[in-house]
């Protein structure tokens, strides 16, 4: 009777380990900088509930079939490009801004160089730099049933960017 208890015991617990593999709660931490210089903290991550087909985007939470593959966020760069709109990050536009999802961190921030480049922009994830070759940016999350598989983006460049 004891080994039924323990073998039963056993198979329960690997059974919500399983059950409980399939969740994850991916908190994004990030702060924006106006282009008055002023800083905002803000929230942005994502989390899956299987058993309830639930997918969390920021603070709202939407009913879906199954585990989405990705999520893009756009960046737009401004007509003037000295500024960015990031919806997901701001209801405004943003001089620079700072994420750390899981274990990618991405960075927009300006400097000055020698040749022109688009916005003046350099967009850094996981400390590899990139330019802007569009005004409009993704930032794609891919997700698997653990959480956050990887960041890629979209209409950037490893080369300067320059401007035409």
């Amino acid at each position: 009777m004891n080994n039924i208890f323990k073998i039963g015991f056993f198979l329960s617990f690997i059974f919500f380990s399983f059950n409980a593999a399939a969740d994850f709660d991916v908190n994004g931490q990030g702060v924006v900088t106006y282009p008055t210089g002023v800083e905002k903290s803000f929230d942005f991550g994502f989390g899956w509930k299987a058993n309830d087909k639930k997918f969390r985007i920021g603070n709202k939470s939407y009913s879906m079939s199954q585990l989405p593959e990705s999520y893009s966020i756009a960046m737009t760069l401004s007509k003037d490009e000295s500024k960015v709109w990031i919806q997901e990050f701001n209801s405004g536009y943003i001089e620079s801004f700072e994420w750390k999802i899981g274990r990618h961190k991405l960075k927009l921030s300006k400097k000055a160089f020698s040749s022109r480049v688009r916005g003046d922009y350099v967009l850094t994830l996981n400390n590899v730099d990139y330019f802007l070759s569009r005004n409009n940016v993704s930032i794609d999350v891919h997700f698997e049933e653990t959480g956050i598989k990887s960041v890629r983006l979209e209409g950037v460049t490893r080369s300067m960017g320059t401007k035409k």
